[in-house]
């Protein structure tokens, strides 16, 4: 069965709708159900801004809470029942009346738009000071409206989700610069400038008249090469928009997969099994090859010397391709599930494929005939692998979860983040700081991974967790109810 007509592979036009597992919530400590559920990023909504010469005004909706058990994947403000104990007034009447004597005083407030998800243009700057920086949480005699003032007083630490009107395809990190390039089912490419407190729209390049497939930056951030579904491929100046180099025909299929090797040259597998490597400087393909009768879901090389790239397949097949000679290097035993996708650890020694039954099968660096060790994580299909450390892969599935594993050995740590359909584009920035995904509701999500650079105490040899498949991690949505409550009882 060809990759293109397969129920496993990637739908690049249509949204594949498919919910969460509603078991990957924690169920550790039974609270209220207005509290669980309660993020910093969610109630940013309910903070007022105090500028100078304006006048505090406190909420006039009441709020509700959601349950728990109801996953929410948005960055929306809750509504609380109660608003006398988090409207703004009641906060500041806490504070031996400060609102009303800023208010006699001639001092008004407005709420500050912070972030423009989907907007073009450039977004307002949010003030430096609001209300809730003043209010002191410690006299607020509630332990649970006193975290949570705690947790909306922390600062963003992301930049807000990304709104598309039109299915998101593929995405890529500028190397050196805050742009993200949005590839979409219309045949655009967006440019994205991204902030903490906002992303700005600054470009939208019209370049394939289909779908694109994939979309990525050259290693200078000089150069877009981006794939369609008219079977073209375009190499554009990433900062004019003016086209470098275009091939009409380049495949007999459609591009699936893409990877850049180098300032010039990048390899392209398409929905057939065929394998290209290009250099923009020339009118053809270098060299082709179709080692595979099954669509090719992901190529990669190493960095260093670049002598084999790697190919992955929907036949279950590890292919290595020796590109100074142009001919095949050798083929893995068949496999009875697809290959999704790879990446290289322990300084390129070790090469980890992840599967369509969510296996994992680790290989020594050129000994790709069979592999050397195996491991199972979760069940959901593993779509995207993007390595973060020597060590540490985040893992995107059918699920929407995206995990962080360490690969050699196996095991996972927790969850970076969720969506609430399925994830097939993941991209990390050039600083490695962040990480983008998209899911078939048209949205992009970052998720900081920074704290991986600190992340030490893993017990790498020891009997994977199973509940670890549950555990957030702090670039996570959800708050863990055992860590939210932290300390509550200190004071006590």
């Amino acid at each position: 069965m060809k990759g293109r007509e397969g129920e496993k592979r990637r739908n690049f036009q249509s949204p594949y709708f498919r919910d969460s597992d509603d078991s990957e919530e924690e169920e550790e400590i039974d609270l209220a159900p207005y509290i669980l559920a309660v993020r910093p990023d969610e109630l940013e909504g309910l903070v007022e801004y105090l500028s100078e010469g304006e006048e505090v005004s406190a909420p006039a909706e009441s709020f509700d809470m959601p349950n728990p058990d109801e996953s929410s994947d948005s960055d929306d403000t809750y509504e609380l029942e109660d608003d006398s104990q988090m409207s703004d007034s009641s906060l500041d009447s806490d504070s031996d009346g400060q609102a009303e004597e800023d208010a006699a005083n001639g001092n008004k407030t407005g709420a500050a738009q912070a972030s423009t998800s989907n907007g073009e243009g450039t977004a307002e700057e949010a003030p430096a000071r609001r209300v809730i920086d003043d209010y002191d949480e410690d006299m607020e005699e509630d332990e649970v409206i006193k975290a949570i003032i705690s947790e909306i007083k922390k600062p963003r630490s992301k930049p807000p989700d990304i709104q598309t009107e039109d299915f998101v395809v593929d995405l890529s990190f500028h190397p050196c610069e805050d742009i993200l390039a949005v590839g979409t089912s219309v045949g655009d490419v967006l440019m994205y400038r991204y902030a903490n407190d906002a992303n700005v729209l600054a470009a939208t390049h019209e370049l394939h008249t289909k779908a694109i497939r994939c979309v990525e930056f050259v290693p200078d951030g000089k150069s877009l090469i981006s794939t369609g579904r008219e079977r073209s491929i375009v190499v554009m100046d990433a900062e004019t928009g003016k086209f470098k180099r275009f091939w009409e025909s380049a495949h007999d299929e459609p591009v699936y997969s893409m990877t850049v090797l180098g300032e010039h040259l990048f390899a392209t597998g398409d929905d057939d099994g065929e394998v290209k490597l290009w250099d923009v400087r020339e009118r053809n393909a270098v060299f082709s090859l179709r080692p595979v009768e099954d669509f090719v879901s992901s190529l990669l090389a190493n960095q260093h010397q670049q002598k084999y790239l790697l190919l992955t397949s929907g036949d279950g097949l590890l292919t290595t391709i020796n590109i100074a000679q142009r001919k095949m290097y050798v083929q893995s035993e068949p496999y009875e599930e697809e290959l999704n996708c790879m990446g290289m650890f322990k300084r390129e020694s070790k090469l980890v494929v992840g599967t369509s039954k969510g296996n994992y099968y680790t290989y020594n660096w050129g000994q790709f005939a069979y592999h050397c060790d195996a491991f199972t994580g979760p069940s959901a299909s593993a779509n995207r692998m993007v390595p973060i450390t020597e060590q540490i892969a985040v893992m995107a599935g059918e699920d929407g979860i995206l995990r962080a594993m360490h690969m050699v050995p196996g095991r996972v740590l927790g969850i970076v983040g969720q969506h609430s359909m399925a994830v097939d584009t993941l991209d990390i920035s050039g600083s490695g700081e962040l990480i983008a995904s998209s899911s078939h509701d048209n949205d992009v999500r970052f998720w900081n991974v920074k704290y991986f650079e600190d992340f030490d105490g893993i017990k790498y040899n020891s009997k994977p967790d199973k509940r670890m498949l549950r555990h957030n991690l702090p670039s996570s949505q959800r708050t863990n109810a055992k860590d939210f409550f932290a300390g509550l009882g200190d004071d006590e």
